[in-house]
């Protein structure tokens, strides 16, 4: 049986309200990003925000006040950064759309009562949307020290995807992030190592010794079969010392 959350978080939940963003927003927005966030926004970007077509701004208010924020916007794959240019299988074409997750941020007193989900729910229930199935992702960038951050996202199935090393500068120090991936719409992830070797296992004990110099078949047959003996943790470490899951 699912927990039923507190009757103050029910009761909350049932005040709040959702509604865009507007240009008339951004000095509230400024005001309570730069409580939320590390890293300093310019200008442009909350103009940017509260007024353009390309973004989906969402904020949850509780008597008009802006309690909460989810901040997205629809990118083709082919046009993404280096480090998130593999969030996807090969089977897609470059123009196959992703979200990415700009901002997600609830203000101290009124979280631990499902702002964040109700606004998460908001944004995935636009995405899913059947005018918008060539979206096969959601992702975003969060620092690796915001436990809070990750626990919410693992709670919410988003899968880590890459480690980021010196992704953020904040106060003139380089932090370490991650990438994490939420895969909708039928979208699914590239293959890794992990996802290969059993299928090279199979392929492999259905050949016949005949099919190859018997030599060479044990060879590459052994080298297999002890790779697959591997615990998948082992391999997972090995992989992300590398930089890449």
């Amino acid at each position: 049986m699912e927990m039923q959350p507190p009757l103050s978080a029910l009761r909350i939940q049932q005040e709040v309200q959702l509604r865009f963003l507007s240009p008339s927003d951004i000095e509230e927005v400024k005001t309570l990003c730069r409580d939320w966030f590390p890293i300093e926004y310019p200008d442009y970007w909350y103009t940017d925000i509260t007024s353009s077509p390309r973004f989906y701004s969402l904020a949850a208010t509780h008597y008009s006040r802006i309690i909460g924020l989810v901040v997205a916007e629809l990118r083709c794959q082919e046009k993404l950064n280096k480090e998130d240019s593999d969030l996807l299988a090969n089977q897609f074409p470059p123009n196959t759309q992703v979200a990415y997750i700009l901002s997600l941020g609830v203000v101290g007193d009124f979280r631990r009562n499902g702002i964040a989900s109700l606004l998460l729910d908001s944004l995935l229930s636009y995405l899913t949307a059947k005018e918008r199935s060539n979206c096969k992702a959601v992702y975003l960038h969060v620092l690796s020290t915001n436990t809070v951050a990750l626990r919410f996202y693992e709670r919410r199935k988003f899968r880590r995807h890459l480690f980021l090393p010196y992704y953020y500068a904040i106060g003139g120090k380089a932090r370490d992030g991650y990438s994490y991936v939420l895969y909708i719409n039928g979208g699914q992830p590239p293959w890794s190592l992990l996802d290969y070797l059993p299928q090279c296992g199979k392929m492999l004990r259905k050949l016949q010794p005949c099919a190859l110099p018997r030599q060479v078949y044990n060879a590459v047959r052994n080298l297999f079969l002890r790779l697959l003996s591997r615990s998948a943790s082992e391999a997972s470490l090995k992989i992300l010392s590398t930089g890449t899951t």
